[in-house]
C-alpha cells in the first residue's frame, strides 16, 4: 500500500471511531484564568528610563488593580537573549475574567481617581513614553486547566 492510500485508510478509521457514539471523548481541560501579553521593544540608552516607569507608575496601578480584585497578578519578562526583532519585554497581566463594558467604565473611573490625571494627562504621558518604547503586540491568551 503506498503512503497516500496508508494516510488516507488512516484518516477514515480515525473520523469513523471519533464518530461513534460509544467512542466519545470528553475534553481535558477546564477554562482558567485570562493572560495578557504585552512586547514591548526600548530604544538604546532608555532602558532605565522605561524600567523607572514600570517601578514606579506601572507597579502602582497594578497593585491597585490586584486590591481592587481586578487581577491576580503581574509581571515583567526580559528576554534575555532577544533576535533582531523580537521584543525586550514582555509585561503579563492575569485576570479571573474579563469586564463587561458597565464595570469596565467603573475601574477606569477608579483608575482615574487612584492616577490623578485626566484622560488627555495619562495619553500625553503615554506619548512621551513611545518616544522610546513601542509596544509591537499585545496577546489574550486563556489558561487551559487539567480535569
Amino acid at each position: 500500500m503506498n503512503a497516500y492510500r496508508k494516510t488516507a485508510v488512516m484518516a477514515a478509521s480515525l473520523a469513523l471511531a471519533w464518530s461513534v457514539p460509544g467512542m466519545a471523548q470528553t475534553d481535558p481541560f477546564v477554562p482558567g484564568d485570562y493572560v495578557e501579553v504585552s512586547s514591548v521593544t526600548i530604544d538604546d540608552g532608555h532602558g532605565l528610563d522605561y524600567a523607572q516607569f514600570l517601578a514606579s507608575e506601572w507597579r502602582g496601578r497594578q497593585e491597585f488593580a490586584k486590591k481592587q480584585g481586578w487581577i491576580d497578578g503581574y509581571e515583567v519578562l526580559a528576554n534575555v537573549n532577544a533576535r533582531n526583532g523580537e521584543p525586550d519585554l514582555i509585561l503579563v497581566v492575569r485576570y479571573k475574567s474579563l469586564p463587561d463594558a458597565a464595570e469596565q467604565l467603573k475601574r477606569d473611573d477608579a483608575m482615574r481617581a487612584y492616577n490623578k490625571q485626566t484622560d488627555a494627562q495619562m495619553q500625553a504621558a503615554s506619548g512621551d513614553r513611545a518616544k522610546f518604547r513601542h509596544l509591537v503586540g499585545s496577546q489574550l491568551w486563556q489558561e487551559l486547566k487539567f480535569k
